[in-house]
Protein backbone atom coordinates (compact mmCIF):
# COMPACT_ATOMS: atom_id res chain seq x y z
CA UNK A 1 0.00 0.00 0.00
CA UNK A 2 3.16 2.74 1.42
CA UNK A 3 4.64 1.74 -2.19
CA UNK A 4 1.66 2.35 -4.35
CA UNK A 5 0.75 4.99 -2.49
CA UNK A 6 4.24 6.66 -3.44
CA UNK A 7 4.08 5.73 -6.64
CA UNK A 8 0.84 7.80 -7.13
CA UNK A 9 2.14 10.72 -5.13
CA UNK A 10 5.25 10.80 -8.11
CA UNK A 11 2.89 10.57 -10.76
CA UNK A 12 1.06 13.22 -9.68
CA UNK A 13 4.06 15.42 -8.71
CA UNK A 14 5.19 14.99 -12.10
CA UNK A 15 1.83 15.69 -13.87
CA UNK A 16 1.54 18.82 -12.24
CA UNK A 17 5.16 20.21 -13.05
CA UNK A 18 4.18 19.18 -16.75
CA UNK A 19 1.24 21.36 -16.50
CA UNK A 20 3.27 24.08 -14.91
CA UNK A 21 5.91 24.16 -17.48
CA UNK A 22 3.04 24.32 -20.17
CA UNK A 23 4.94 27.13 -22.09
CA UNK A 24 8.53 25.00 -22.36
CA UNK A 25 9.20 25.08 -26.42
CA UNK A 26 8.24 22.17 -27.99
CA UNK A 27 10.76 19.65 -28.31
CA UNK A 28 12.94 20.49 -25.55
CA UNK A 29 11.19 17.74 -23.14
CA UNK A 30 13.40 15.06 -22.69
CA UNK A 31 11.40 11.80 -21.75
CA UNK A 32 13.95 9.04 -21.38
CA UNK A 33 17.97 9.51 -20.37
CA UNK A 34 20.48 6.69 -22.09
CA UNK A 35 21.97 5.02 -19.09
CA UNK A 36 19.09 5.83 -16.51
CA UNK A 37 16.10 3.23 -16.21
CA UNK A 38 12.85 4.34 -14.28
CA UNK A 39 11.06 7.62 -14.13
CA UNK A 40 12.78 10.48 -13.73
CA UNK A 41 12.14 12.40 -10.57
CA UNK A 42 11.11 15.64 -12.04
CA UNK A 43 11.08 17.11 -15.65
CA UNK A 44 14.03 17.58 -17.83
CA UNK A 45 14.12 20.13 -20.30
CA UNK A 46 16.98 20.80 -22.82
CA UNK A 47 17.81 22.49 -25.92
CA UNK A 48 20.06 25.31 -28.01
CA UNK A 49 19.28 29.06 -27.60
CA UNK A 50 20.92 31.05 -30.46
CA UNK A 51 22.35 34.58 -29.58
CA UNK A 52 23.34 37.05 -32.34
CA UNK A 53 27.13 36.17 -33.06
CA UNK A 54 29.98 38.50 -33.64
CA UNK A 55 31.43 39.93 -35.76
CA UNK A 56 29.04 37.40 -37.71
CA UNK A 57 26.97 34.28 -37.56
CA UNK A 58 25.06 32.70 -34.71
CA UNK A 59 25.77 31.18 -31.31
CA UNK A 60 24.21 28.18 -29.84
CA UNK A 61 24.60 28.05 -26.48
CA UNK A 62 23.44 24.39 -25.30
CA UNK A 63 21.32 24.28 -21.29
CA UNK A 64 20.09 21.73 -19.73
CA UNK A 65 17.27 22.44 -17.16
CA UNK A 66 16.05 19.88 -14.30
CA UNK A 67 13.24 21.00 -12.55
CA UNK A 68 13.04 20.94 -9.14
CA UNK A 69 11.71 18.00 -6.74
CA UNK A 70 9.94 19.54 -4.32
CA UNK A 71 7.74 22.47 -5.74
CA UNK A 72 9.13 23.55 -9.15
CA UNK A 73 6.70 26.31 -9.48
CA UNK A 74 7.85 28.31 -6.16
CA UNK A 75 11.20 26.89 -5.35
CA UNK A 76 14.21 29.27 -6.56
CA UNK A 77 15.90 28.69 -9.97
CA UNK A 78 19.72 28.48 -10.07
CA UNK A 79 21.66 29.01 -12.69
CA UNK A 80 24.56 26.79 -12.76
CA UNK A 81 28.22 27.56 -14.40
CA UNK A 82 31.57 25.93 -14.25
CA UNK A 83 34.73 27.38 -14.89
CA UNK A 84 38.04 27.06 -17.07
CA UNK A 85 37.30 29.36 -18.34
CA UNK A 86 36.35 27.16 -20.82
CA UNK A 87 35.09 23.89 -19.03
CA UNK A 88 31.28 22.47 -19.44
CA UNK A 89 29.21 23.34 -16.75
CA UNK A 90 27.91 19.38 -16.96
CA UNK A 91 31.20 19.01 -14.81
CA UNK A 92 28.63 20.21 -11.88
CA UNK A 93 26.15 17.90 -13.66
CA UNK A 94 27.85 14.78 -13.60
CA UNK A 95 29.94 14.86 -10.97
CA UNK A 96 28.65 17.39 -8.37
CA UNK A 97 25.24 17.92 -7.90
CA UNK A 98 23.14 17.05 -11.01
CA UNK A 99 19.96 14.45 -10.46
CA UNK A 100 22.30 11.33 -11.32
CA UNK A 101 25.03 9.57 -9.92
CA UNK A 102 26.83 8.18 -13.24
CA UNK A 103 28.87 4.38 -13.06
CA UNK A 104 30.98 2.60 -15.40
CA UNK A 105 28.88 0.31 -17.40
CA UNK A 106 29.15 -3.35 -17.38
CA UNK A 107 30.92 -4.28 -20.04
CA UNK A 108 33.68 -2.17 -21.81
CA UNK A 109 32.62 0.01 -23.90
CA UNK A 110 28.81 0.55 -22.34
CA UNK A 111 27.26 3.49 -21.58
CA UNK A 112 27.66 4.43 -17.95
CA UNK A 113 25.12 2.90 -15.67
CA UNK A 114 23.01 6.09 -13.99
CA UNK A 115 21.39 6.26 -10.47
CA UNK A 116 19.66 8.69 -8.48
CA UNK A 117 21.79 11.40 -6.83
CA UNK A 118 19.90 11.57 -3.24
CA UNK A 119 22.42 15.04 -2.86
CA UNK A 120 21.12 16.31 -5.56
CA UNK A 121 20.56 20.08 -5.57
CA UNK A 122 17.53 19.88 -7.66
CA UNK A 123 15.89 18.15 -4.32
CA UNK A 124 15.09 22.11 -2.99
CA UNK A 125 15.33 24.02 -6.77
CA UNK A 126 15.73 23.96 -10.03
CA UNK A 127 18.95 23.86 -11.81
CA UNK A 128 19.73 25.51 -14.83
CA UNK A 129 23.08 23.75 -16.50
CA UNK A 130 24.87 26.02 -19.30
CA UNK A 131 27.85 25.87 -21.72
CA UNK A 132 28.84 29.15 -21.46
CA UNK A 133 30.81 30.51 -23.37
CA UNK A 134 29.94 29.64 -26.55
CA UNK A 135 32.59 27.07 -27.82
CA UNK A 136 32.65 24.93 -24.38
CA UNK A 137 30.57 21.82 -23.97
CA UNK A 138 27.99 21.26 -26.72
CA UNK A 139 27.81 25.03 -27.91
CA UNK A 140 28.99 25.63 -30.76
CA UNK A 141 29.08 28.64 -33.32
CA UNK A 142 28.31 28.32 -36.81
CA UNK A 143 31.46 31.00 -36.86
CA UNK A 144 34.60 29.81 -35.73
CA UNK A 145 35.14 33.52 -34.57
CA UNK A 146 32.75 33.54 -32.19
CA UNK A 147 34.99 31.36 -30.29
CA UNK A 148 37.11 34.14 -29.17
CA UNK A 149 35.82 35.97 -26.08
CA UNK A 150 36.29 37.46 -22.58
CA UNK A 151 34.91 38.73 -19.34
CA UNK A 152 32.47 40.95 -20.33
CA UNK A 153 31.35 38.99 -23.91
CA UNK A 154 31.16 36.11 -21.66
CA UNK A 155 28.86 37.96 -19.59
CA UNK A 156 26.66 40.13 -22.08
CA UNK A 157 26.24 36.42 -23.83
CA UNK A 158 24.66 34.91 -20.84
CA UNK A 159 22.97 37.67 -19.75
CA UNK A 160 20.99 37.56 -23.41
CA UNK A 161 20.95 34.11 -23.30
CA UNK A 162 18.77 34.67 -19.66
CA UNK A 163 16.05 36.93 -21.57
CA UNK A 164 15.84 34.10 -23.97
CA UNK A 165 15.67 31.39 -22.08
CA UNK A 166 12.80 33.48 -19.59
CA UNK A 167 10.54 33.90 -22.56
CA UNK A 168 10.53 30.50 -23.45
CA UNK A 169 10.02 29.68 -20.10
CA UNK A 170 7.95 32.58 -18.65
CA UNK A 171 5.96 30.68 -16.41
CA UNK A 172 9.29 30.44 -14.19
CA UNK A 173 9.38 34.71 -14.31
CA UNK A 174 7.66 34.81 -10.93
CA UNK A 175 10.60 32.51 -9.27
CA UNK A 176 13.41 33.62 -7.34
CA UNK A 177 16.42 33.02 -9.47
CA UNK A 178 19.78 32.62 -8.29
CA UNK A 179 23.52 32.85 -10.63
CA UNK A 180 26.04 29.77 -9.38
CA UNK A 181 29.44 28.56 -9.94
CA UNK A 182 32.72 27.88 -8.83
CA UNK A 183 36.58 28.67 -10.12
CA UNK A 184 36.68 31.04 -13.09
CA UNK A 185 33.02 31.52 -12.36
CA UNK A 186 34.02 33.83 -9.63
CA UNK A 187 34.49 35.98 -12.44
CA UNK A 188 31.10 34.79 -14.69
CA UNK A 189 29.39 34.54 -11.72
CA UNK A 190 29.85 38.78 -10.27
CA UNK A 191 29.95 40.39 -13.61
CA UNK A 192 26.74 38.09 -15.41
CA UNK A 193 24.81 39.51 -11.83
CA UNK A 194 25.99 42.63 -12.46
CA UNK A 195 24.34 42.45 -16.36
CA UNK A 196 21.54 40.94 -14.96
CA UNK A 197 20.79 44.08 -12.20
CA UNK A 198 21.41 46.81 -14.78
CA UNK A 199 19.16 44.68 -16.97
CA UNK A 200 16.52 45.31 -14.28
CA UNK A 201 17.08 48.84 -13.50
CA UNK A 202 16.66 49.85 -17.35
CA UNK A 203 13.40 47.69 -17.50
CA UNK A 204 15.04 45.31 -19.40
CA UNK A 205 11.91 42.36 -20.74
CA UNK A 206 11.16 40.00 -19.61
CA UNK A 207 12.18 40.94 -15.67
CA UNK A 208 14.11 38.52 -14.30
CA UNK A 209 13.16 38.40 -10.20
CA UNK A 210 17.29 38.24 -9.41
CA UNK A 211 17.70 37.46 -5.56
CA UNK A 212 21.83 36.40 -5.34
CA UNK A 213 24.25 34.41 -5.93
CA UNK A 214 27.23 32.00 -4.73
CA UNK A 215 30.41 31.44 -5.46
CA UNK A 216 31.89 28.18 -4.39
CA UNK A 217 35.96 28.37 -4.64
CA UNK A 218 35.63 31.36 -6.78
CA UNK A 219 38.95 33.45 -8.17
CA UNK A 220 38.14 37.23 -7.21
CA UNK A 221 41.14 39.02 -6.65
CA UNK A 222 44.98 38.57 -8.18
CA UNK A 223 46.30 39.48 -4.66
CA UNK A 224 44.32 38.14 -2.62
CA UNK A 225 43.81 34.75 -3.84
CA UNK A 226 47.79 34.19 -5.06
CA UNK A 227 48.92 35.47 -1.66
CA UNK A 228 47.01 33.25 -0.06
CA UNK A 229 48.64 29.59 -1.06
CA UNK A 230 52.08 29.98 1.56
CA UNK A 231 49.90 30.30 3.98
CA UNK A 232 47.84 28.10 3.13
CA UNK A 233 50.34 25.26 2.50
CA UNK A 234 51.76 26.18 5.75
CA UNK A 235 48.50 26.09 7.66
CA UNK A 236 47.72 22.42 5.84
CA UNK A 237 51.46 21.20 7.50
CA UNK A 238 52.51 21.16 3.35
CA UNK A 239 56.12 23.15 4.04
CA UNK A 240 58.15 22.83 6.84
CA UNK A 241 58.28 25.46 9.62
CA UNK A 242 61.78 26.57 8.17
CA UNK A 243 60.64 26.87 4.52
CA UNK A 244 57.66 29.22 5.79
CA UNK A 245 59.73 31.09 8.05
CA UNK A 246 62.34 31.52 5.02
CA UNK A 247 59.73 32.97 3.37
CA UNK A 248 57.99 35.51 5.87
CA UNK A 249 61.66 36.74 6.19
CA UNK A 250 62.39 37.15 2.69
CA UNK A 251 58.79 38.21 1.05
CA UNK A 252 57.77 40.32 4.38
CA UNK A 253 53.80 38.79 3.69
CA UNK A 254 54.02 39.40 -0.05
CA UNK A 255 54.25 36.14 -1.75
CA UNK A 256 52.62 37.10 -4.62
CA UNK A 257 55.06 38.71 -7.80
CA UNK A 258 58.21 38.57 -5.88
CA UNK A 259 60.01 41.25 -5.44
CA UNK A 260 63.44 39.65 -4.71
CA UNK A 261 65.17 37.48 -6.02
CA UNK A 262 65.86 35.59 -2.36
CA UNK A 263 62.00 35.97 -1.70
CA UNK A 264 61.45 33.94 -5.47
CA UNK A 265 63.68 30.99 -4.36
CA UNK A 266 61.87 30.02 -0.98
CA UNK A 267 58.21 30.66 -2.70
CA UNK A 268 60.24 28.24 -5.46
CA UNK A 269 60.28 25.66 -2.48
CA UNK A 270 57.22 26.27 -1.39
CA UNK A 271 55.80 25.11 -4.58
CA UNK A 272 58.74 21.85 -5.28
CA UNK A 273 57.14 20.76 -1.73
CA UNK A 274 53.78 21.23 -3.65
CA UNK A 275 54.32 19.91 -7.08
CA UNK A 276 53.33 16.45 -6.98
CA UNK A 277 49.72 17.22 -4.93
CA UNK A 278 46.40 17.02 -6.78
CA UNK A 279 46.06 20.77 -6.59
CA UNK A 280 41.84 20.33 -6.69
CA UNK A 281 42.43 18.39 -3.29
CA UNK A 282 45.40 18.15 -1.32
CA UNK A 283 43.79 14.80 0.24
CA UNK A 284 42.81 12.85 -3.19
CA UNK A 285 45.41 11.02 -5.30
CA UNK A 286 46.51 13.00 -8.56
CA UNK A 287 44.36 10.76 -11.28
CA UNK A 288 47.22 10.36 -14.29
CA UNK A 289 46.46 10.05 -18.15
CA UNK A 290 49.49 8.72 -19.49
CA UNK A 291 49.61 11.43 -21.78
CA UNK A 292 49.66 14.13 -18.74
CA UNK A 293 52.53 12.88 -17.10
CA UNK A 294 54.74 15.86 -18.18
CA UNK A 295 51.97 18.27 -17.47
CA UNK A 296 51.41 17.14 -13.97
CA UNK A 297 55.20 17.05 -12.95
CA UNK A 298 56.83 19.81 -14.25
CA UNK A 299 58.63 21.02 -11.41
CA UNK A 300 58.87 24.41 -9.96
CA UNK A 301 55.40 25.35 -11.35
CA UNK A 302 53.28 28.14 -9.33
CA UNK A 303 49.85 26.35 -9.85
CA UNK A 304 47.28 28.96 -9.51
CA UNK A 305 43.46 28.14 -9.02
CA UNK A 306 43.55 27.43 -12.95
CA UNK A 307 45.45 24.28 -14.50
CA UNK A 308 42.32 24.33 -17.41
CA UNK A 309 44.39 27.29 -18.52
CA UNK A 310 46.27 24.86 -20.11
CA UNK A 311 43.74 23.71 -22.50
CA UNK A 312 42.12 26.90 -23.28
CA UNK A 313 44.29 29.71 -25.50
CA UNK A 314 44.00 32.38 -22.74
CA UNK A 315 45.42 36.12 -22.76
CA UNK A 316 45.47 38.71 -19.85
CA UNK A 317 47.79 39.25 -17.15
CA UNK A 318 45.18 37.63 -14.40
CA UNK A 319 45.97 34.41 -12.24
CA UNK A 320 48.19 32.59 -14.91
CA UNK A 321 49.88 29.34 -14.85
CA UNK A 322 53.47 30.42 -15.08
CA UNK A 323 57.00 29.34 -13.90
CA UNK A 324 57.86 31.18 -11.19
CA UNK A 325 59.93 34.62 -11.78
CA UNK A 326 58.95 34.92 -15.87
CA UNK A 327 55.87 35.52 -17.87
CA UNK A 328 54.28 33.39 -20.05
CA UNK A 329 52.52 30.36 -19.77
CA UNK A 330 53.82 26.78 -19.13
CA UNK A 331 55.20 25.08 -22.95
CA UNK A 332 53.55 21.69 -23.42
CA UNK A 333 54.51 18.95 -25.26
CA UNK A 334 53.10 18.22 -28.48
CA UNK A 335 51.43 15.20 -26.75
CA UNK A 336 49.94 16.57 -23.42
CA UNK A 337 48.12 19.55 -25.67
CA UNK A 338 46.49 16.65 -27.89
CA UNK A 339 44.98 15.27 -25.12
CA UNK A 340 42.70 17.90 -23.60
CA UNK A 341 42.83 16.21 -20.10
CA UNK A 342 43.00 18.27 -16.76
CA UNK A 343 45.68 17.05 -14.90
CA UNK A 344 44.88 15.07 -12.25
CA UNK A 345 40.81 14.87 -13.17
CA UNK A 346 39.31 11.70 -14.58
CA UNK A 347 36.67 12.76 -16.91
CA UNK A 348 36.35 9.08 -18.88
CA UNK A 349 31.90 8.64 -17.57
CA UNK A 350 31.06 12.08 -18.77
CA UNK A 351 33.43 11.98 -21.77
CA UNK A 352 32.02 8.75 -22.69
CA UNK A 353 28.43 9.31 -21.96
CA UNK A 354 28.29 13.06 -23.66
CA UNK A 355 29.51 11.53 -26.83
CA UNK A 356 27.28 8.88 -27.22
CA UNK A 357 24.98 10.25 -30.12
CA UNK A 358 22.16 8.38 -28.63
CA UNK A 359 22.83 10.30 -25.52
CA UNK A 360 22.66 13.67 -27.34
CA UNK A 361 19.43 12.88 -29.63
CA UNK A 362 18.03 12.24 -26.00
CA UNK A 363 18.98 15.59 -24.56
CA UNK A 364 18.35 17.59 -27.95
CA UNK A 365 22.07 17.97 -28.24
CA UNK A 366 24.01 18.73 -31.51
CA UNK A 367 25.75 15.50 -32.72
CA UNK A 368 29.74 15.90 -32.99
CA UNK A 369 29.83 17.23 -36.63
CA UNK A 370 27.72 20.01 -35.70
CA UNK A 371 29.13 20.93 -32.52
CA UNK A 372 32.00 18.77 -32.23
CA UNK A 373 33.41 16.34 -29.67
CA UNK A 374 32.13 17.30 -25.82
CA UNK A 375 35.23 17.88 -23.73
CA UNK A 376 35.74 18.46 -20.04
CA UNK A 377 37.55 21.85 -20.97
CA UNK A 378 37.36 23.49 -24.66
CA UNK A 379 40.24 23.64 -26.88
CA UNK A 380 38.86 26.13 -29.15
CA UNK A 381 38.15 28.93 -27.02
CA UNK A 382 40.37 31.56 -26.88
CA UNK A 383 39.56 33.61 -23.68
CA UNK A 384 40.78 37.02 -23.07
CA UNK A 385 40.49 37.86 -19.06
CA UNK A 386 39.77 41.65 -18.59
CA UNK A 387 38.81 42.31 -14.89
CA UNK A 388 41.26 42.02 -12.52
CA UNK A 389 39.26 42.12 -9.33
CA UNK A 390 35.74 41.12 -8.67
CA UNK A 391 35.86 42.99 -5.37
CA UNK A 392 34.24 45.94 -6.22
CA UNK A 393 31.38 43.85 -7.80
CA UNK A 394 30.79 41.94 -5.08
CA UNK A 395 30.80 45.10 -3.25
CA UNK A 396 28.44 46.84 -5.45
CA UNK A 397 25.79 43.77 -5.49
CA UNK A 398 25.72 43.13 -1.94
CA UNK A 399 25.53 47.26 -1.05
CA UNK A 400 22.10 47.00 -3.46
CA UNK A 401 20.40 44.08 -0.95
CA UNK A 402 21.51 40.94 -3.03
CA UNK A 403 22.27 38.09 -0.97
CA UNK A 404 25.80 36.26 -1.62
CA UNK A 405 27.33 33.38 -0.16
CA UNK A 406 30.83 32.57 -0.91
CA UNK A 407 31.57 29.09 -0.01
CA UNK A 408 35.48 27.59 -0.21
CA UNK A 409 36.51 23.82 0.47
CA UNK A 410 39.29 23.98 3.03
CA UNK A 411 41.41 21.76 1.49
CA UNK A 412 41.49 22.98 -2.00
CA UNK A 413 44.72 24.72 -3.42
CA UNK A 414 44.16 26.01 -6.24
CA UNK A 415 41.64 28.83 -4.64
CA UNK A 416 42.76 28.53 -1.04
CA UNK A 417 40.33 29.39 1.19
CA UNK A 418 42.77 31.61 2.73
CA UNK A 419 42.86 34.39 0.43
CA UNK A 420 39.12 33.94 0.17
CA UNK A 421 38.46 34.38 3.29
CA UNK A 422 40.74 37.19 3.24
CA UNK A 423 38.86 39.56 0.69
CA UNK A 424 35.66 38.81 2.07
CA UNK A 425 37.04 40.25 5.26
CA UNK A 426 38.46 43.06 3.53
CA UNK A 427 35.15 44.25 1.73
CA UNK A 428 35.16 46.18 5.72
CA UNK A 429 31.04 45.15 6.16
CA UNK A 430 30.12 44.61 9.83
CA UNK A 431 30.24 41.06 11.24
CA UNK A 432 27.02 39.91 12.35
CA UNK A 433 27.98 36.17 12.64
CA UNK A 434 31.67 35.92 14.65
CA UNK A 435 33.18 32.98 13.22
CA UNK A 436 31.44 29.62 14.35
CA UNK A 437 30.75 25.96 13.18
CA UNK A 438 28.10 24.85 11.43
CA UNK A 439 26.73 20.87 11.42
CA UNK A 440 25.56 18.41 8.68
CA UNK A 441 24.04 14.74 10.27
CA UNK A 442 24.80 16.76 13.74
CA UNK A 443 28.57 16.57 13.06
CA UNK A 444 30.78 19.54 12.38
CA UNK A 445 31.05 20.38 8.61
CA UNK A 446 32.77 23.49 8.59
CA UNK A 447 32.95 27.34 9.79
CA UNK A 448 31.28 30.49 8.58
CA UNK A 449 30.98 34.13 9.25
CA UNK A 450 28.45 36.32 8.07
CA UNK A 451 28.46 40.15 7.39
CA UNK A 452 25.97 42.76 7.27
CA UNK A 453 24.56 43.28 3.37
CA UNK A 454 23.63 39.94 3.41
CA UNK A 455 27.39 38.04 2.59
CA UNK A 456 28.00 34.82 4.29
CA UNK A 457 31.85 33.36 4.01
CA UNK A 458 31.61 29.49 4.51
CA UNK A 459 33.89 26.35 4.21
CA UNK A 460 33.13 23.19 4.50
CA UNK A 461 36.03 20.90 6.52
CA UNK A 462 37.63 18.45 4.22
CA UNK A 463 36.32 19.61 0.93
CA UNK A 464 38.07 20.36 -2.64
CA UNK A 465 37.82 22.46 -5.31
CA UNK A 466 34.59 20.75 -6.43
CA UNK A 467 32.91 21.18 -2.70
CA UNK A 468 29.81 18.96 -3.61
CA UNK A 469 31.50 16.34 -5.68
CA UNK A 470 33.87 15.53 -2.07
CA UNK A 471 30.71 16.92 0.53
CA UNK A 472 27.63 15.76 -1.40
CA UNK A 473 25.46 15.71 1.35
CA UNK A 474 26.92 18.49 3.55
CA UNK A 475 26.62 20.68 0.11
CA UNK A 476 23.07 20.06 -0.13
CA UNK A 477 22.43 21.07 3.79
CA UNK A 478 24.13 24.47 3.34
CA UNK A 479 22.80 25.46 -0.48
CA UNK A 480 18.78 24.22 1.01
CA UNK A 481 19.61 26.13 4.40
CA UNK A 482 20.34 29.40 2.81
CA UNK A 483 17.83 28.99 -0.64
CA UNK A 484 15.40 28.58 2.19
CA UNK A 485 16.62 31.43 4.40
CA UNK A 486 17.15 29.24 7.08
CA UNK A 487 20.31 29.68 9.50
CA UNK A 488 23.06 27.21 8.38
Amino acid sequence: MKVLRFACTVALLQFLCLVAIRAAPEGSLIRSIPGFTGRLPSVHHSGYVSLNGKPTGKKFLFYYFVASQRNPSKDPIVLWLNGGPGCSSFDGFVYEHGPFNFQAGQSKGSLPELHLNPFSWSKVSSILYLDSPCGVGLSYSDDPKNYATGDFQTASDTHAFLLKWFKLYPEFLSNPFYISGESYAGVYVPTLASAVVEGIRSGQQPLINFKGYLVGNGVADEYFDNNAIVPFAFGMGLISNDIFQACQKTCKGKYYNPRSQACSNNINRVYQALSDLNPYDILEPCYQYSSTKEVNKLEGLNWTFMSQKHFTKISGPRWSVRPLGRDGRVPLTQQAAATFHVPCINDDLATAWLNNESVRKAIHAAPATVAGRWMICSDRVEYSGEVDTLIPYHKNLTSQGYRALIYSGDHDRMVPFTGTQAWTRSMGYKIIEEWRSWLSNEQVAGFLQAYDKNLTFLNIKGAGHMVPQYKPMESLDFYSRWLDRKKI
